[in-house]
This record gives structure tokens, C-alpha cells and sequence, in this order.
């Protein structure tokens, strides 16, 4: 069975959430976990969190991805960026144990001229600061498209942070088709090549989801942005073979698509669909 979802608003709440994705015939879904351009965050209702809790289990939900906002960059050239990068981090991650065995979604940050090496360390340093033994919350580093001085355009960049984090076992990977094709992965005609890279260079049990986008722009464009399902330049009949690919179909599949929640609710079951094709 395809696990599916799209990305809601956090607005009215994580019942509301829930309820909203059975109505579009999800299973799983992404959030923000606040503001995505800005830093604050909602007071916890924590009953209404229990209620969430209870719906994902009696639904049997795939886990779901509670993302950061975009404004983080745990490699900022300042100081003062990673420490609000770090300080932000960790209050999601103790809110979201509320939320218990799901998972947080970031992108791993802009190194802005320091240099790769320095961007990969500094993240690293991030996560050591704020991962915790007892958490139950898995943090995933998203691919990215390798824009500009993004950190994780490459797969050799996400396992130099993962083999710095001490506490790696806290740790997974969110493979953006987008973002993977955007950086020159040609998922559209060598998905299986892709994947035999990802599982030689970081590990097949490392990746947890999948954000399932089409692209606007060809392999290697480096600019990441996503298109509607079968209407880019990845294309229907390639991301029909994602979801099929067995070493695929078993993860929580998220729809980040420039979408109304009526485009979500076509586009889940036209993938669906392609699942099962």
C-alpha cells in the first residue's frame, strides 16, 4: 500500500490535520512546525496533540513529517544564525515529542561562502548540540538541488554530516525527487542507478520519506522548482516508477506540488493509481 500525503497548514490545529488528510485520502502528511519564514511558534496545545496522537494510531497512519522553517541555517556565517538555528531545532524537537515516533524534516543549510567543509561541520556541531538519547523524533536532512552555496546537493554531503553526528542513529535522510533531479540525479531514466548511488554512499536504511514533486527544470538545472505531478520535466511515467520501486513503496510519500487541497486530493489518488499500475 502507497503511503501518502500532501503538506497542511498547521493553522486550526493537529486534529484538524489529521481529519483534513483522511478527507483527501491520506495517510501521512508534512507541516510546518511554525512560521516557515519566520521563528514563532503557536502555544502547545498538548490535549490536541494527544488527539492527533491517537487518530495516527487507530488509522494506522504512516509517520508523519513536521518540517523547519525555511529561515534556519545551522552553517550560517554568523554566529548568531546557528545559535537561533540550534535554539529553534531543539524546542520543536521537545514539542514534537508529544507527537511521539514521527519524524522532523530540515534542510541542511547555506554555508554562504565559508565553503563546504566549514557549512558540514558546523551542522554537524548543531545536531550534536541538540539531538537527545531518549527522543523519539527521527531527524531527517533533506536532498537539496545545490543552489547557490546549499549544503546536501550531493549524497557524499548528507553521509559527511551523518558520520559527524554522534547520535546518528537519530538520523535519516528526505529524498526530494525535485530537488535529487534539480541536482543531477537522473531519477528519470536511471532511478535504479540513483538509488544503488544513495545506498553505496549513505544507505538505503538511512532514507525515511520521500517528498514526492515534479520539477519545473531539466536534470542539473540546480534551481529547485516544483511542479504538479506530470506536468514537469520529470514526468508522470517517472514518478510512477518512484513509487513502485521496492525499495521505495513501503515509506511515507509527501506531496510538496504548488497546490489547493483540491489539487492534493487528485494528485494522491492519481499516484495512488500509479502505484498500483
Amino acid at each position: 500500500m502507497l503511503h501518502i500525503g500532501c503538506h497542511l497548514s498547521s493553522t486550526k490545529g493537529f486534529a484538524a490535520m489529521g481529519r483534513q488528510a483522511l478527507e483527501l485520502g491520506a495517510d501521512t502528511f508534512q507541516f510546518f512546525t511554525r512560521n516557515p519564514r519566520g521563528s514563532r511558534a503557536k502555544d502547545l496545545d498538548t490535549a490536541d496533540a494527544a488527539v492527533l496522537a491517537d487518530l495516527l494510531r487507530e488509522r494506522h497512519f504512516a509517520p508523519i513529517i513536521a518540517h523547519a522553517p525555511y529561515t534556519l541555517n545551522l552553517c550560517g556565517a554568523q554566529e548568531s544564525n546557528r545559535t537561533f538555528a540550534r535554539d529553534t531545532m531543539a524546542d520543536d524537537l521537545r514539542r514534537l515529542e508529544y507527537l511521539p515516533g514521527q519524524y522532523y524534516n530540515f534542510h541542511p543549510g547555506s554555508h554562504v561562502g565559508q565553503g563546504v567543509e566549514r557549512g558540514i561541520s558546523y551542522i554537524a556541531e548543531g545536531l550534536n548540540a541538540i539531538l537527545r538519547e531518549n527522543q523519539t523524533t527521527t531527524v531527517l536532512l533533506e536532498t537539496m538541488a545545490g543552489k547557490g552555496s546549499e549544503v546536501g546537493g550531493r549524497f557524499e554531503e548528507l553521509r559527511e554530516i551523518l558520520d559527524r553526528v554522534v547520535l546518528a542513529d537519530q538520523m535519516g535522510v528526505c529524498l526530494d525527487t525535485c530537488h535529487v533531479s534539480d541536482g543531477g540525479y537522473d531519477i528519470i531514466h536511471n532511478l535504479d542507478g540513483v538509488l544503488t548511488e544513495f545506498d553505496r554512499v549513505i544507505g538505503l536504511h538511512r532514507l525515511k520519506a520521500v517528498h514526492l514533486n515534479d520539477s519545473q527544470n531539466p536534470t542539473g538545472a540546480r534551481k529547485d522548482r516544483h511542479a504538479r505531478i506530470g506536468e514537469g520535466c520529470i514526468g508522470l511515467e517517472a514518478l510512477g516508477r518512484v513509487v513502485r520501486h521496492p525499495a521505495l513503496r513501503n515509506l511515507p510519500f509527501c506531496l510538496e506540488t504548488p497546490n489547493e487541497l483540491p489539487g492534493y486530493a487528485r494528485e494522491i489518488a492519481l499516484m495512488r493509481a500509479q502505484a498500483e499500475a
